[in-house]
């Protein structure tokens, strides 16, 4: 795989971490109509990106295991956020989206270090 196809892949990737804290933080405005991609890493845009990449491409870069927890992990915040908001608990949600934030980072962080691995490496 090409650098230049490599980068495009993970601005994908980037892409749809993005719209998942988009879509999550809509929920806990009041939109509430897209909870299954925002419950399940599996259904998740990411999630998908995830399960195609560890069993493909990128299925020798250890790294992904920890992507993949780090992804799973920001899932559960987010049914935890989710129920809250739809327990009337409204600001206590709200509040809690910090740590959605603080996971999101990781992820992030996670992304470029896989990215900059094949870059390099060229694996």
């Amino acid at each position: 795989m090409s650098s230049a196809a490599i980068k495009q892949d993970f601005e994908s990737a980037l892409i749809k971490h993005l719209s998942f804290k988009a879509k999550l933080r809509s929920f806990l405005y009041g939109n509430t109509n897209a909870e299954a991609p925002l419950r399940d890493p599996d259904q998740c845009g990411l999630g998908v990106w995830i399960t195609n990449r560890r069993h493909g491409n990128y299925a020798a870069i250890v790294e992904m295991q920890d992507l993949d927890q780090q992804h799973r992990l920001i899932h559960q915040q987010a049914n935890r956020l989710m129920d809250l908001y739809l327990a009337g608990k409204h600001e206590e949600a709200l509040a809690g989206f910090k740590q959605v934030q603080e996971l999101a980072d990781h992820i992030v962080v996670a992304l470029q270090t896989i990215e900059n691995k094949l870059r390099t490496v060229g694996a």
